[in-house]
Protein backbone atom coordinates (compact mmCIF):
# COMPACT_ATOMS: atom_id res chain seq x y z
CA UNK A 1 0.00 0.00 0.00
CA UNK A 2 1.13 3.40 -0.66
CA UNK A 3 0.86 6.86 1.66
CA UNK A 4 -2.22 7.82 -0.10
CA UNK A 5 -3.97 4.79 0.32
CA UNK A 6 -3.40 4.76 3.98
CA UNK A 7 -4.24 8.75 4.13
CA UNK A 8 -7.28 8.47 2.58
CA UNK A 9 -8.23 5.65 4.34
CA UNK A 10 -7.54 7.50 7.87
CA UNK A 11 -9.34 10.60 6.84
CA UNK A 12 -12.61 8.47 5.99
CA UNK A 13 -12.50 6.51 9.37
CA UNK A 14 -11.05 9.68 11.17
CA UNK A 15 -13.86 12.40 9.72
CA UNK A 16 -16.34 9.10 10.16
CA UNK A 17 -15.35 9.03 14.10
CA UNK A 18 -15.67 12.71 14.28
CA UNK A 19 -19.33 12.75 13.28
CA UNK A 20 -20.71 9.32 15.06
CA UNK A 21 -21.63 11.08 18.55
CA UNK A 22 -23.17 14.32 17.26
CA UNK A 23 -25.10 12.33 14.55
CA UNK A 24 -26.04 9.59 16.77
CA UNK A 25 -26.68 11.82 19.88
CA UNK A 26 -29.37 13.62 17.73
CA UNK A 27 -30.70 10.46 16.80
CA UNK A 28 -31.43 9.32 20.20
CA UNK A 29 -33.40 12.63 20.80
CA UNK A 30 -35.23 12.13 17.88
CA UNK A 31 -36.98 8.53 19.45
CA UNK A 32 -37.32 9.88 22.79
CA UNK A 33 -40.27 8.72 24.43
CA UNK A 34 -40.18 12.43 25.79
CA UNK A 35 -40.37 15.92 24.22
CA UNK A 36 -37.34 17.44 23.45
CA UNK A 37 -35.81 20.14 21.57
CA UNK A 38 -35.61 18.38 18.28
CA UNK A 39 -39.16 17.02 18.49
CA UNK A 40 -40.72 20.15 19.37
CA UNK A 41 -39.12 22.26 16.53
CA UNK A 42 -40.38 19.66 13.92
CA UNK A 43 -43.66 19.07 16.24
CA UNK A 44 -46.12 21.15 14.12
CA UNK A 45 -45.46 19.50 11.11
CA UNK A 46 -45.51 15.61 12.54
CA UNK A 47 -48.78 16.07 14.33
CA UNK A 48 -50.50 17.46 10.82
CA UNK A 49 -49.03 14.17 9.23
CA UNK A 50 -50.48 12.54 11.98
CA UNK A 51 -54.08 14.02 11.79
CA UNK A 52 -53.97 13.64 8.02
CA UNK A 53 -53.03 9.94 7.83
CA UNK A 54 -55.23 8.93 11.36
CA UNK A 55 -52.50 8.26 13.42
CA UNK A 56 -52.92 8.23 17.13
CA UNK A 57 -49.40 9.07 17.91
CA UNK A 58 -49.51 8.03 21.62
CA UNK A 59 -50.27 4.36 20.95
CA UNK A 60 -48.20 1.85 21.56
CA UNK A 61 -47.95 -1.50 19.88
CA UNK A 62 -47.17 -4.72 21.02
CA UNK A 63 -44.75 -6.35 18.76
CA UNK A 64 -46.78 -8.35 16.92
CA UNK A 65 -48.59 -5.14 15.75
CA UNK A 66 -45.94 -3.53 15.02
CA UNK A 67 -44.65 -6.23 12.85
CA UNK A 68 -48.30 -6.43 10.87
CA UNK A 69 -48.23 -2.59 10.56
CA UNK A 70 -44.67 -2.44 8.83
CA UNK A 71 -45.32 -5.68 6.73
CA UNK A 72 -48.48 -4.79 5.36
CA UNK A 73 -46.71 -0.81 4.84
CA UNK A 74 -44.24 -2.62 3.06
CA UNK A 75 -45.78 -4.57 0.77
CA UNK A 76 -48.56 -2.12 -0.14
CA UNK A 77 -45.62 -0.41 -1.15
CA UNK A 78 -44.13 -3.11 -3.11
CA UNK A 79 -47.47 -3.19 -4.76
CA UNK A 80 -46.97 0.38 -6.21
CA UNK A 81 -43.72 0.47 -7.29
CA UNK A 82 -44.72 -2.76 -9.20
CA UNK A 83 -47.64 -0.93 -10.82
CA UNK A 84 -45.84 1.74 -11.45
CA UNK A 85 -43.39 0.33 -13.98
CA UNK A 86 -46.00 -2.07 -15.82
CA UNK A 87 -48.17 1.43 -16.43
CA UNK A 88 -45.13 3.77 -17.02
CA UNK A 89 -46.02 3.74 -20.80
CA UNK A 90 -49.30 5.56 -20.01
CA UNK A 91 -47.46 7.82 -17.35
CA UNK A 92 -46.32 11.72 -17.52
CA UNK A 93 -43.04 12.47 -17.04
CA UNK A 94 -41.37 10.17 -20.00
CA UNK A 95 -39.70 11.96 -22.29
CA UNK A 96 -37.83 9.48 -23.58
CA UNK A 97 -41.33 7.21 -24.35
CA UNK A 98 -40.57 4.11 -22.09
CA UNK A 99 -42.47 1.27 -22.49
CA UNK A 100 -43.47 -0.57 -19.48
CA UNK A 101 -41.28 -2.90 -17.92
CA UNK A 102 -41.80 -6.83 -17.78
CA UNK A 103 -43.57 -8.64 -15.29
CA UNK A 104 -40.86 -10.56 -13.56
CA UNK A 105 -38.43 -7.79 -14.11
CA UNK A 106 -40.80 -5.33 -12.54
CA UNK A 107 -41.67 -7.50 -9.62
CA UNK A 108 -37.64 -8.25 -8.72
CA UNK A 109 -37.37 -4.62 -8.80
CA UNK A 110 -40.52 -3.91 -6.72
CA UNK A 111 -39.01 -5.94 -3.95
CA UNK A 112 -35.45 -5.05 -4.36
CA UNK A 113 -36.30 -1.19 -3.14
CA UNK A 114 -38.95 -2.12 -1.17
CA UNK A 115 -36.13 -4.30 0.82
CA UNK A 116 -33.61 -1.48 0.73
CA UNK A 117 -31.72 -3.69 -1.22
CA UNK A 118 -31.97 -2.05 -4.86
CA UNK A 119 -30.28 -5.11 -6.90
CA UNK A 120 -31.04 -3.66 -10.70
CA UNK A 121 -31.22 -6.09 -13.36
CA UNK A 122 -31.89 -3.17 -15.56
CA UNK A 123 -29.80 -0.18 -17.14
CA UNK A 124 -32.01 2.96 -15.50
CA UNK A 125 -31.46 5.53 -18.45
CA UNK A 126 -32.80 3.18 -20.91
CA UNK A 127 -35.69 1.50 -18.62
CA UNK A 128 -37.52 3.95 -16.26
CA UNK A 129 -39.44 6.91 -16.58
CA UNK A 130 -38.48 9.83 -14.47
CA UNK A 131 -42.06 9.69 -12.92
CA UNK A 132 -40.68 5.97 -12.15
CA UNK A 133 -37.10 6.64 -10.79
CA UNK A 134 -39.25 9.67 -8.55
CA UNK A 135 -41.84 8.55 -7.69
CA UNK A 136 -41.66 5.22 -7.37
CA UNK A 137 -37.56 4.56 -6.71
CA UNK A 138 -36.64 7.42 -5.15
CA UNK A 139 -39.25 7.06 -2.24
CA UNK A 140 -38.93 3.60 -1.37
CA UNK A 141 -35.27 4.70 -0.90
CA UNK A 142 -36.34 6.49 1.93
CA UNK A 143 -39.14 3.88 3.03
CA UNK A 144 -37.48 1.34 3.43
CA UNK A 145 -34.52 3.17 5.18
CA UNK A 146 -37.06 4.16 7.33
CA UNK A 147 -38.17 0.57 8.22
CA UNK A 148 -34.77 -0.20 8.99
CA UNK A 149 -34.41 2.25 11.98
CA UNK A 150 -37.63 1.93 13.03
CA UNK A 151 -37.34 -1.47 13.58
CA UNK A 152 -34.11 -0.97 15.12
CA UNK A 153 -35.62 1.26 17.22
CA UNK A 154 -38.52 -0.93 18.32
CA UNK A 155 -35.67 -3.61 19.00
CA UNK A 156 -33.69 -0.97 21.39
CA UNK A 157 -36.98 -0.30 23.11
CA UNK A 158 -36.87 -4.16 24.01
CA UNK A 159 -33.74 -3.71 25.80
CA UNK A 160 -34.40 -0.67 27.90
CA UNK A 161 -37.90 -1.15 28.37
CA UNK A 162 -39.18 -3.06 31.71
CA UNK A 163 -41.76 -4.87 32.34
CA UNK A 164 -44.04 -3.27 29.60
CA UNK A 165 -45.88 -5.02 26.85
CA UNK A 166 -45.10 -3.10 23.73
CA UNK A 167 -41.97 -1.34 21.91
CA UNK A 168 -43.53 1.61 20.22
CA UNK A 169 -45.67 2.81 17.53
CA UNK A 170 -44.44 2.16 13.97
CA UNK A 171 -45.58 4.88 12.60
CA UNK A 172 -44.22 6.85 14.78
CA UNK A 173 -41.19 5.63 14.61
CA UNK A 174 -41.19 5.92 10.47
CA UNK A 175 -42.62 9.45 10.31
CA UNK A 176 -39.69 10.70 12.24
CA UNK A 177 -37.13 8.91 10.91
CA UNK A 178 -38.20 10.14 7.20
CA UNK A 179 -38.97 13.92 8.48
CA UNK A 180 -36.17 14.58 10.76
CA UNK A 181 -33.13 12.23 9.84
CA UNK A 182 -33.50 11.26 6.39
CA UNK A 183 -35.35 14.18 4.48
CA UNK A 184 -33.25 16.86 5.56
CA UNK A 185 -29.68 14.92 5.83
CA UNK A 186 -30.46 13.68 2.05
CA UNK A 187 -31.18 17.53 1.11
CA UNK A 188 -27.84 18.37 2.03
CA UNK A 189 -25.85 15.69 0.58
CA UNK A 190 -28.04 16.15 -2.96
CA UNK A 191 -26.80 20.40 -2.63
CA UNK A 192 -23.23 18.50 -2.00
CA UNK A 193 -23.44 16.63 -5.27
CA UNK A 194 -24.89 19.13 -7.56
CA UNK A 195 -22.56 21.90 -6.47
CA UNK A 196 -20.00 18.54 -7.87
CA UNK A 197 -22.19 18.95 -11.17
CA UNK A 198 -24.24 15.84 -11.04
CA UNK A 199 -27.52 16.48 -13.05
CA UNK A 200 -30.82 17.25 -11.18
CA UNK A 201 -33.61 18.38 -13.67
CA UNK A 202 -36.75 17.18 -15.71
CA UNK A 203 -35.17 17.79 -19.17
CA UNK A 204 -35.31 15.55 -22.35
CA UNK A 205 -31.99 13.47 -23.07
CA UNK A 206 -29.30 16.02 -25.33
CA UNK A 207 -28.39 15.11 -28.28
CA UNK A 208 -24.55 16.42 -28.64
CA UNK A 209 -21.96 16.06 -31.63
CA UNK A 210 -18.92 14.24 -30.67
CA UNK A 211 -15.15 15.24 -31.36
CA UNK A 212 -15.13 12.03 -33.72
CA UNK A 213 -18.47 13.91 -36.10
CA UNK A 214 -20.72 11.72 -34.21
CA UNK A 215 -23.62 11.94 -32.23
CA UNK A 216 -24.03 11.16 -28.43
CA UNK A 217 -26.77 11.13 -26.44
CA UNK A 218 -26.36 12.35 -22.49
CA UNK A 219 -28.95 11.21 -20.02
CA UNK A 220 -30.48 13.80 -17.87
CA UNK A 221 -33.16 13.53 -14.71
CA UNK A 222 -33.68 14.38 -11.19
CA UNK A 223 -30.06 12.32 -10.49
CA UNK A 224 -29.02 13.70 -7.51
CA UNK A 225 -31.84 14.02 -4.70
CA UNK A 226 -32.38 9.92 -5.55
CA UNK A 227 -28.52 9.60 -5.07
CA UNK A 228 -28.38 11.23 -2.15
CA UNK A 229 -30.99 9.48 -0.51
CA UNK A 230 -29.40 6.21 -2.28
CA UNK A 231 -26.40 6.76 -0.06
CA UNK A 232 -27.50 8.01 3.04
CA UNK A 233 -30.22 5.12 3.32
CA UNK A 234 -27.65 2.42 2.22
CA UNK A 235 -30.21 1.37 -0.67
CA UNK A 236 -27.52 1.26 -3.46
CA UNK A 237 -29.75 1.60 -6.49
CA UNK A 238 -27.91 3.78 -9.08
CA UNK A 239 -29.88 6.51 -11.41
CA UNK A 240 -27.63 5.45 -14.31
CA UNK A 241 -26.38 1.84 -15.16
CA UNK A 242 -23.18 2.49 -14.36
CA UNK A 243 -24.10 3.56 -10.92
CA UNK A 244 -21.68 6.02 -9.14
CA UNK A 245 -19.08 5.55 -11.60
CA UNK A 246 -21.20 7.15 -13.61
CA UNK A 247 -19.48 11.06 -13.95
CA UNK A 248 -23.29 12.40 -13.74
CA UNK A 249 -23.28 10.39 -10.50
CA UNK A 250 -20.35 10.88 -8.85
CA UNK A 251 -18.19 13.18 -11.05
CA UNK A 252 -15.27 14.37 -8.76
CA UNK A 253 -13.04 12.97 -5.86
CA UNK A 254 -14.43 15.27 -3.50
CA UNK A 255 -18.35 13.94 -4.55
CA UNK A 256 -17.13 10.36 -4.59
CA UNK A 257 -15.68 11.40 -0.88
CA UNK A 258 -19.29 12.61 0.46
CA UNK A 259 -20.91 9.44 -1.03
CA UNK A 260 -18.48 7.01 0.93
CA UNK A 261 -19.33 9.09 4.13
CA UNK A 262 -22.98 8.66 3.89
CA UNK A 263 -23.32 5.84 3.29
CA UNK A 264 -21.48 4.87 6.83
CA UNK A 265 -22.42 8.01 8.39
CA UNK A 266 -26.10 6.66 10.00
CA UNK A 267 -25.26 3.02 10.26
CA UNK A 268 -22.32 4.16 12.66
CA UNK A 269 -23.90 6.90 14.51
CA UNK A 270 -26.85 4.89 15.44
CA UNK A 271 -24.46 2.82 17.46
CA UNK A 272 -23.89 5.76 20.01
CA UNK A 273 -27.94 5.97 19.58
CA UNK A 274 -28.60 2.57 20.91
CA UNK A 275 -25.87 3.38 23.64
CA UNK A 276 -27.53 6.61 24.84
CA UNK A 277 -30.99 5.26 24.53
CA UNK A 278 -30.35 1.76 26.82
CA UNK A 279 -28.18 3.94 29.23
CA UNK A 280 -24.66 2.44 28.25
CA UNK A 281 -23.19 4.51 25.71
CA UNK A 282 -20.08 2.16 26.32
CA UNK A 283 -21.87 -0.62 24.72
CA UNK A 284 -22.71 1.55 21.35
CA UNK A 285 -19.29 1.79 21.26
CA UNK A 286 -18.28 -1.49 21.84
CA UNK A 287 -20.58 -2.50 18.91
CA UNK A 288 -18.97 0.15 16.78
CA UNK A 289 -15.52 -1.19 17.80
CA UNK A 290 -16.49 -4.66 16.63
CA UNK A 291 -17.45 -3.18 13.31
CA UNK A 292 -13.88 -1.45 12.62
CA UNK A 293 -12.00 -4.51 14.49
CA UNK A 294 -13.82 -6.67 10.98
CA UNK A 295 -14.19 -3.66 8.45
CA UNK A 296 -10.55 -1.99 8.60
CA UNK A 297 -8.25 -5.09 8.21
CA UNK A 298 -10.38 -5.73 5.42
CA UNK A 299 -10.09 -2.71 3.80
CA UNK A 300 -7.11 -2.87 3.81
CA UNK A 301 -6.20 -6.10 2.79
CA UNK A 302 -8.76 -5.27 -0.58
CA UNK A 303 -6.50 -2.27 -1.11
CA UNK A 304 -3.70 -3.54 -0.44
CA UNK A 305 -4.46 -6.51 -2.84
CA UNK A 306 -5.35 -3.86 -5.77
CA UNK A 307 -2.07 -1.73 -5.37
CA UNK A 308 -0.16 -4.86 -5.82
CA UNK A 309 -1.76 -5.14 -9.52
CA UNK A 310 -2.50 -8.48 -11.49
CA UNK A 311 -0.11 -11.09 -10.70
CA UNK A 312 -0.29 -12.43 -14.08
CA UNK A 313 1.01 -8.79 -15.49
CA UNK A 314 4.19 -8.52 -13.09
CA UNK A 315 6.45 -10.75 -15.79
CA UNK A 316 5.34 -8.14 -18.26
CA UNK A 317 7.26 -4.55 -19.05
CA UNK A 318 4.45 -3.06 -17.47
CA UNK A 319 4.96 0.11 -15.01
CA UNK A 320 2.47 -0.37 -12.09
CA UNK A 321 3.98 1.29 -9.64
CA UNK A 322 2.07 4.36 -8.24
CA UNK A 323 3.59 7.53 -8.56
CA UNK A 324 2.65 11.37 -8.69
CA UNK A 325 1.09 10.76 -12.60
CA UNK A 326 -0.69 7.22 -12.13
CA UNK A 327 -2.23 5.33 -9.24
CA UNK A 328 -0.56 1.83 -10.30
CA UNK A 329 -1.67 -1.27 -9.53
CA UNK A 330 -4.83 -3.23 -10.73
CA UNK A 331 -6.67 -0.02 -12.52
CA UNK A 332 -8.80 -2.55 -14.91
CA UNK A 333 -12.39 -1.58 -14.51
CA UNK A 334 -11.72 1.78 -12.25
CA UNK A 335 -12.32 5.18 -12.79
CA UNK A 336 -8.86 7.04 -13.49
CA UNK A 337 -10.86 10.14 -11.30
CA UNK A 338 -10.76 8.30 -8.31
CA UNK A 339 -7.70 5.69 -8.15
CA UNK A 340 -7.08 2.70 -6.93
CA UNK A 341 -7.67 3.53 -3.27
CA UNK A 342 -10.87 5.70 -3.38
CA UNK A 343 -12.00 2.76 -5.54
CA UNK A 344 -10.98 -0.43 -3.03
CA UNK A 345 -12.35 1.85 -0.21
CA UNK A 346 -16.09 2.08 -1.90
CA UNK A 347 -15.96 -1.23 -2.52
CA UNK A 348 -15.48 -2.34 0.90
CA UNK A 349 -17.66 0.66 2.28
CA UNK A 350 -20.78 -0.24 0.20
CA UNK A 351 -20.53 -4.56 0.89
CA UNK A 352 -20.33 -3.86 4.23
CA UNK A 353 -22.95 -1.64 4.63
CA UNK A 354 -25.50 -3.08 2.48
CA UNK A 355 -25.67 -0.65 0.25
CA UNK A 356 -24.66 -2.00 -2.89
CA UNK A 357 -23.73 1.19 -5.33
CA UNK A 358 -20.87 0.24 -6.89
CA UNK A 359 -17.87 3.20 -8.32
CA UNK A 360 -15.64 0.27 -9.80
CA UNK A 361 -16.22 -2.82 -11.69
CA UNK A 362 -16.12 -5.44 -8.93
CA UNK A 363 -16.00 -8.04 -11.63
CA UNK A 364 -12.34 -6.85 -12.31
CA UNK A 365 -11.00 -7.06 -9.01
CA UNK A 366 -8.13 -9.27 -8.39
CA UNK A 367 -8.81 -12.54 -6.69
CA UNK A 368 -7.94 -11.27 -3.49
CA UNK A 369 -9.58 -8.00 -3.99
CA UNK A 370 -12.55 -9.60 -5.17
CA UNK A 371 -13.06 -11.59 -1.60
CA UNK A 372 -13.36 -8.92 0.26
CA UNK A 373 -16.52 -7.45 -0.93
CA UNK A 374 -17.86 -11.12 -1.82
CA UNK A 375 -17.00 -11.97 2.26
CA UNK A 376 -18.23 -9.02 3.91
CA UNK A 377 -22.03 -9.67 2.68
CA UNK A 378 -21.84 -13.45 3.65
CA UNK A 379 -20.79 -11.99 7.36
CA UNK A 380 -24.72 -11.13 7.27
CA UNK A 381 -24.57 -7.13 6.17
CA UNK A 382 -23.63 -6.65 10.20
CA UNK A 383 -19.98 -5.13 9.72
CA UNK A 384 -22.01 -1.33 9.86
CA UNK A 385 -25.06 -2.87 7.41
CA UNK A 386 -28.09 -1.12 6.46
CA UNK A 387 -29.47 1.87 8.17
CA UNK A 388 -30.98 -0.06 11.67
CA UNK A 389 -31.11 -3.57 9.83
CA UNK A 390 -27.39 -3.20 10.34
CA UNK A 391 -27.44 -2.67 13.81
CA UNK A 392 -30.36 -5.03 15.20
CA UNK A 393 -28.35 -7.65 13.19
CA UNK A 394 -25.53 -6.89 15.10
CA UNK A 395 -27.14 -7.42 18.54
CA UNK A 396 -29.03 -10.75 16.74
CA UNK A 397 -25.09 -11.76 17.33
CA UNK A 398 -24.45 -9.92 20.58
CA UNK A 399 -27.64 -12.15 22.00
CA UNK A 400 -25.54 -15.26 20.46
CA UNK A 401 -22.16 -14.19 21.94
CA UNK A 402 -23.51 -13.60 25.39
CA UNK A 403 -25.26 -16.93 25.41
CA UNK A 404 -21.84 -18.90 23.72
CA UNK A 405 -20.22 -17.40 27.03
CA UNK A 406 -23.05 -18.20 29.79
CA UNK A 407 -22.44 -21.95 28.44
CA UNK A 408 -18.87 -21.42 29.06
CA UNK A 409 -19.39 -20.80 32.81
CA UNK A 410 -22.54 -22.31 33.46
CA UNK A 411 -24.27 -19.16 34.07
CA UNK A 412 -28.27 -17.62 32.42
CA UNK A 413 -26.25 -15.18 30.24
CA UNK A 414 -27.74 -11.53 30.05
CA UNK A 415 -27.06 -9.08 27.72
CA UNK A 416 -28.21 -5.45 29.10
CA UNK A 417 -29.76 -6.44 32.24
CA UNK A 418 -31.58 -8.85 30.21
CA UNK A 419 -32.14 -12.76 30.78
CA UNK A 420 -31.56 -14.41 27.52
CA UNK A 421 -33.62 -17.62 27.60
CA UNK A 422 -35.08 -20.39 24.95
CA UNK A 423 -37.14 -17.34 23.13
CA UNK A 424 -34.37 -14.31 22.41
CA UNK A 425 -32.03 -17.44 21.42
CA UNK A 426 -34.25 -18.81 18.60
CA UNK A 427 -35.15 -15.49 16.90
CA UNK A 428 -31.31 -14.42 17.44
CA UNK A 429 -30.70 -18.03 15.63
CA UNK A 430 -33.35 -17.42 13.00
CA UNK A 431 -32.09 -13.63 12.68
CA UNK A 432 -28.46 -14.83 11.81
CA UNK A 433 -28.59 -18.26 10.26
CA UNK A 434 -31.11 -17.47 7.86
CA UNK A 435 -29.27 -15.09 5.65
CA UNK A 436 -26.54 -17.89 4.86
CA UNK A 437 -29.19 -20.50 4.58
CA UNK A 438 -30.37 -18.20 1.53
CA UNK A 439 -27.28 -18.15 0.01
CA UNK A 440 -26.51 -21.69 0.12
CA UNK A 441 -29.58 -22.73 -1.05
CA UNK A 442 -29.96 -20.39 -3.78
CA UNK A 443 -26.49 -20.66 -4.53
CA UNK A 444 -27.20 -24.46 -5.22
CA UNK A 445 -30.47 -23.91 -6.97
CA UNK A 446 -28.52 -21.98 -9.50
CA UNK A 447 -26.46 -24.08 -9.84
CA UNK A 448 -28.22 -27.09 -10.57
CA UNK A 449 -30.74 -25.08 -12.94
CA UNK A 450 -29.76 -24.60 -16.96
CA UNK A 451 -31.74 -21.57 -16.36
CA UNK A 452 -29.28 -20.58 -13.94
CA UNK A 453 -26.30 -21.31 -15.61
CA UNK A 454 -27.19 -19.90 -18.43
CA UNK A 455 -26.59 -16.23 -17.61
CA UNK A 456 -22.97 -16.85 -16.98
CA UNK A 457 -20.86 -15.13 -19.79
CA UNK A 458 -17.23 -16.48 -18.15
CA UNK A 459 -16.57 -19.77 -17.70
CA UNK A 460 -15.34 -21.90 -14.96
CA UNK A 461 -14.36 -20.95 -11.17
CA UNK A 462 -14.92 -17.07 -12.18
CA UNK A 463 -18.66 -17.85 -13.30
CA UNK A 464 -19.22 -19.72 -10.37
CA UNK A 465 -18.03 -16.77 -8.47
CA UNK A 466 -20.76 -14.19 -10.35
CA UNK A 467 -23.82 -16.71 -9.47
CA UNK A 468 -22.55 -16.69 -5.82
CA UNK A 469 -22.20 -12.91 -5.76
CA UNK A 470 -25.39 -12.34 -7.14
CA UNK A 471 -27.47 -14.86 -4.59
CA UNK A 472 -25.33 -13.44 -1.64
CA UNK A 473 -25.85 -9.86 -2.73
CA UNK A 474 -29.75 -10.73 -2.83
CA UNK A 475 -29.82 -12.85 0.21
CA UNK A 476 -27.85 -10.19 2.46
CA UNK A 477 -29.88 -7.17 1.08
CA UNK A 478 -26.57 -5.45 -0.72
CA UNK A 479 -27.58 -5.12 -4.05
CA UNK A 480 -24.02 -4.58 -5.66
CA UNK A 481 -23.13 -6.97 -8.72
CA UNK A 482 -19.83 -8.97 -9.40
CA UNK A 483 -20.35 -8.23 -13.60
CA UNK A 484 -20.61 -10.90 -16.69
CA UNK A 485 -23.90 -11.91 -15.24
CA UNK A 486 -26.71 -12.04 -17.72
CA UNK A 487 -29.60 -11.68 -14.78
CA UNK A 488 -32.68 -10.05 -15.84
CA UNK A 489 -34.10 -12.89 -16.99
CA UNK A 490 -37.29 -14.54 -15.42
CA UNK A 491 -34.94 -17.22 -13.83
CA UNK A 492 -32.78 -14.60 -11.94
CA UNK A 493 -35.68 -12.22 -11.37
CA UNK A 494 -37.67 -14.96 -9.36
CA UNK A 495 -34.48 -16.25 -7.85
CA UNK A 496 -33.35 -12.98 -6.54
CA UNK A 497 -36.48 -11.49 -5.63
CA UNK A 498 -37.17 -14.53 -3.44
CA UNK A 499 -33.82 -13.90 -1.58
CA UNK A 500 -34.24 -10.35 -1.27
CA UNK A 501 -37.79 -10.69 0.38
CA UNK A 502 -36.78 -13.62 3.20
CA UNK A 503 -33.90 -11.87 3.88
CA UNK A 504 -35.76 -8.89 5.06
CA UNK A 505 -38.94 -9.41 6.53
CA UNK A 506 -38.70 -12.89 8.40
CA UNK A 507 -35.64 -11.28 9.92
CA UNK A 508 -37.37 -8.24 11.08
CA UNK A 509 -40.02 -9.80 12.49
CA UNK A 510 -38.10 -12.40 14.46
CA UNK A 511 -35.78 -9.52 15.59
CA UNK A 512 -39.35 -7.36 16.67
CA UNK A 513 -40.36 -10.88 18.50
CA UNK A 514 -37.26 -10.84 20.26
CA UNK A 515 -37.89 -6.77 21.11
CA UNK A 516 -41.77 -7.71 22.75
CA UNK A 517 -40.41 -10.73 24.70
CA UNK A 518 -37.23 -8.90 26.41
CA UNK A 519 -39.61 -5.56 26.90
CA UNK A 520 -41.54 -7.42 29.31
CA UNK A 521 -38.54 -8.84 31.26
CA UNK A 522 -37.71 -6.86 34.44
CA UNK A 523 -34.43 -5.52 34.67
CA UNK A 524 -31.34 -8.27 36.37
CA UNK A 525 -29.18 -5.81 38.55
CA UNK A 526 -25.42 -7.18 37.47
CA UNK A 527 -23.46 -9.21 39.36
CA UNK A 528 -20.21 -10.63 40.17
CA UNK A 529 -20.85 -13.10 37.56
CA UNK A 530 -22.20 -10.78 34.88
CA UNK A 531 -19.93 -10.55 31.55
CA UNK A 532 -19.61 -7.47 30.88
CA UNK A 533 -20.57 -6.56 27.55
CA UNK A 534 -18.01 -3.43 26.48
CA UNK A 535 -14.83 -5.06 27.50
CA UNK A 536 -12.14 -5.44 24.79
CA UNK A 537 -12.64 -9.04 25.45
CA UNK A 538 -16.03 -9.19 24.83
CA UNK A 539 -15.45 -7.27 21.13
CA UNK A 540 -13.26 -10.06 20.59
CA UNK A 541 -15.77 -12.69 21.19
CA UNK A 542 -18.52 -10.97 19.31
CA UNK A 543 -16.49 -10.50 16.16
CA UNK A 544 -15.01 -13.76 16.31
CA UNK A 545 -18.19 -15.11 16.27
CA UNK A 546 -19.70 -13.12 13.09
CA UNK A 547 -16.28 -14.31 11.30
CA UNK A 548 -17.02 -17.86 12.13
CA UNK A 549 -21.07 -17.60 11.03
CA UNK A 550 -19.93 -15.92 8.02
CA UNK A 551 -17.65 -19.43 7.37
CA UNK A 552 -20.89 -21.07 7.35
CA UNK A 553 -21.73 -19.51 4.14
CA UNK A 554 -18.39 -19.29 2.77
CA UNK A 555 -17.37 -22.52 2.71
CA UNK A 556 -20.40 -24.23 1.98
CA UNK A 557 -20.19 -22.20 -1.33
CA UNK A 558 -16.87 -23.33 -1.81
CA UNK A 559 -17.87 -26.96 -2.43
CA UNK A 560 -20.54 -26.22 -4.66
CA UNK A 561 -17.91 -24.82 -7.12
CA UNK A 562 -16.53 -27.69 -8.56
CA UNK A 563 -19.71 -28.74 -9.35
CA UNK A 564 -20.51 -25.55 -10.88
CA UNK A 565 -17.39 -25.76 -12.78
CA UNK A 566 -18.55 -29.28 -14.30
CA UNK A 567 -22.23 -28.02 -15.23
CA UNK A 568 -21.06 -25.15 -17.15
CA UNK A 569 -18.55 -27.36 -18.58
CA UNK A 570 -21.65 -29.57 -19.88
CA UNK A 571 -23.52 -26.66 -21.23
CA UNK A 572 -20.81 -25.30 -22.98
CA UNK A 573 -20.01 -22.63 -19.95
Amino acid sequence: MSANDIFQIGLFLAILLVLVKPVGQYMALVFADEPNKVTRFGGRIERALYRVSGIRAGEDMSWTRYAIAMLAFNVAGLAVVYLLQRAQAWLPLNPQHFGAVSPDSAMNTAISFATNTNWQGYAGESTMSYLTQALGLAVQNFLSAATGIAVLIAVIRGFSRRGASAVGNFWVDMTRATLYVLVPFSLVIALLLVSQGVVQNLAPYLDVATVQQGTQTLPMGPAASQIAIKMLGTNGGGFFNANSAHPFENPTPFSNFVEMLSIFLIPAALCYTFGSMVGDRRQGWAILATMLLIFVPLTVGLVAAEQAGNPALHGLAIDAQASSLQAGGNMEGKETRFGIAASGLFAAITTAASCGAVNTMHDSLTPLGGLVPMWLMQLGEVIFGGVGSGLYGMLAFAVVAVFIAGLMVGRTPEYLGKKIEAHEMKMASLAVLLPCALVVIGTAIAVMSKAGVAGVSNPGAHGFSEMLYAVSSAANNNGSAFGGLSANTPFWNVLLGICMFLARFPLAIAMLAMAGSLAAKKHVPESAGTLPTHTPLFITLLACIVIVVGALTFLPALALGPIAEQLMSATGH
